[in-house]
């Protein structure tokens, strides 16, 4: 068995340190905090709905990278395992990533939006840290995003947006503690 790459590990040490942080101030967060009531509203049963559209635009913006990933393509790839070579040729999946990265930008934007909405109508509470956590990063993925694909952004924003909009941890970080608040509210 080949070992981990570099990138490699500091992923895996990343995802992680956040999983047992996220598993501390989850207890913690059980012990201190007095149990979030669940409302059933219309707005909240409309809010659970956007939440459950936002988790599946977040899969298919992270599927584009899982794809990039296995196949060795991009610079992600190139950071993470700079010595990969993938089992597939990935010349056959040209198509497909190219239609990834073409409609990356519009599932972005919609999961941010959607996002938005289902904190909104759900009146999610803010005491809980996770929930503030994630609002901070989708809104960094967001802003960050829309510099990239700004047409009007000097190029040294542009490189700037793409090195933190790139980053893989944002991505784990949001689902660690999306999962965790949302498991904390639903006990």
């Amino acid at each position: 068995m080949k070992p981990l790459s570099k990138g490699l590990k500091r992923i895996l040490v990343f995802t992680v340190a956040i999983f047992m942080i996220s598993i501390a101030y989850y207890v913690y967060a059980l012990v201190f905090y007095a149990p979030v009531e669940e409302s059933e509203t219309f707005l909240s049963e409309i809010g659970e709905s956007f939440g459950e559209i936002g988790l599946w635009l977040l899969l298919f913006i992270y599927f584009r990278t899982l794809i990039k990933l296995l196949l060795g393509k991009g610079p992600i790839t190139k950071r993470i395992l700079p010595e990969y070579s993938p089992p597939i040729d990935p010349k056959l999946f040209d198509k497909l990533i190219h239609f990834l990265d073409r409609t990356h930008v519009y599932f972005g934007v919609s999961a941010v939006a959607i996002i938005l909405l289902h904190i909104v109508l759900m009146g999610i509470p803010m005491h809980i840290l996770f929930f503030p956590a994630v609002l901070i990063l989708i809104i960094w993925q967001g802003l960050f995003g829309m510099f990239i694909s700004w047409r009007y952004a000097p190029n040294e924003l542009k490189k700037f947006s793409y090195l933190v909009h790139a980053q893989l941890s944002t991505g784990i970080m949001i689902g660690v503690f999306a999962y965790f608040g949302h498991i904390l509210i639903d006990d």
